[in-house]
């Protein structure tokens, strides 16, 4: 989980609560960003007037949107009105076309439809489908935004009902429906792109689309003129620029405790996205295990390792988003052996021996993250 901070370091909590039944954009509940798990704390940035601060629900989740007004350049009230309805428009784009909850959205009717016939989609649905599926062959299956029957087979779905254990018949049923080698992509750059499923998959784009939803909010900004601004979207941030006083956004990451919130690490960012996964909230017991939400797509079971969270620093909220999910599945040796070799700016706290966390992030993220 993310917080922002004020500049004075004093944590403002404004908790909101994240009920995962109403998560539009999460119907599986691939993406597992600590945002997503129960609750997220954010803060009001400050009081100073050159802030203008836009706030509502979405995709099942809450966004706040942060803008420093251009200097000497005040938004008059019809501006800010319109600029407000810009934002929630952007937003409400994705949704209308990514979600697994509205039966409408391009996303529901793709899954509805009959596999081996290409399906019609905008460009922003295929750009999207596009990444996914190259992030899930660069990570050999550690990202698959086919996994949602697993995910629901656990129940940690749109049901919500985790309590038992599944039987092996019933993960490999679960097993036909998943598999990215079974969803193309073509025409991404033309008027006319599509997507084709060779089997009867479960398409969820919930780890990719929210962070894309915030690349979007941002591009929408930069061509309304504005240069500093800060978007979050369930816990998935973009921060460009700096606050009116000059200095940079800092934002906090949690330290992962299923008893309260406080401040793991602060960093002092601009110019990038943010994005942190963990599984230390969402889970069930049974026989005394306890069963992470996290679904490995290759063994159709819960994960195991010891990585309680990891953030990841990119400049698309998309990409991190999605590639926060793809090291929380790989796990702290792999992951980290991932995002050396793919030189990414990943923070990872491992659940040490006995008590506490071991800290262990890359070069890119010491060069990028100024606490």
């Amino acid at each position: 989980m993310l917080l922002k901070i004020t500049s004075s370091g004093v944590i403002y909590r404004q908790i909101i609560a994240m009920i995962a039944i109403g998560l539009s954009l999460m119907g599986q509940a691939t993406k597992i960003g600590l945002a997503l798990l129960g609750l997220a704390l954010l803060t009001a940035c400050n009081s100073d007037p050159a802030i203008i601060k836009f706030s509502g629900p979405i995709m099942g989740t809450q966004y706040h949107v942060s803008v420093v007004e251009n200097q000497g350049q005040p938004l008059d009230k019809t501006q800010r009105e319109t600029l407000a309805q810009g934002i929630k428009n952007a937003l409400v784009d994705v949704d209308l076309k990514m979600s697994t909850y509205k039966q409408q959205s391009e996303l529901s009717r793709f899954n509805q439809s009959a596999a081996g016939e290409w399906f019609s989609v905008s460009p922003e649905t295929a750009t999207v489908v596009q990444e996914a599926i190259q992030l899930a062959e660069l990570s050999e299956g550690a990202f698959d935004p086919t996994v949602g029957p697993l995910v629901n087979l656990w129940g940690f779905g749109p049901d919500l009902k985790p309590d038992q254990v599944p039987s092996d018949a019933e993960l490999a049923l679960a097993f036909e429906r998943v598999g990215y080698r079974s969803v193309q992509v073509k025409g991404v750059d033309t008027a006319t792109p599509a997507i084709k499923k060779d089997k009867a998959i479960y398409l969820d784009l919930s780890a990719i689309a929210k962070g894309y939803g915030v690349d979007q909010v941002a591009r929408y900004l930069v061509e309304q003129g504005f240069s500093n601004y800060l978007v979050e979207v369930g816990g998935e941030l973009q921060l460009k620029g700096s606050k009116p006083d000059g200095s940079s956004w800092r934002i906090a990451i949690e330290k992962p405790s299923a008893g309260g919130q406080v401040a793991q690490h602060v960093l002092e960012v601009s110019n990038l996205s943010v994005a942190t996964s963990g599984g230390y909230r969402n889970y069930f017991e049974a026989d005394g295990i306890r069963f992470s939400h996290t679904i490995d797509p290759s063994t159709g079971f819960p994960i195991t390792h010891k990585l309680a969270s990891v953030t990841v620093l990119h400049p698309s909220c998309a990409t991190a988003d999605a590639l926060a999910t793809t090291l929380m599945v790989m796990g702290p040796e792999k992951g980290l052996q991932f995002a050396k070799t793919e030189g990414l700016a990943v923070y990872m706290l491992i659940k040490a021996e006995g008590e506490g966390f071991d800290v262990i992030q890359t070069e890119q993220f010491t060069a990028l993250a100024n606490p």
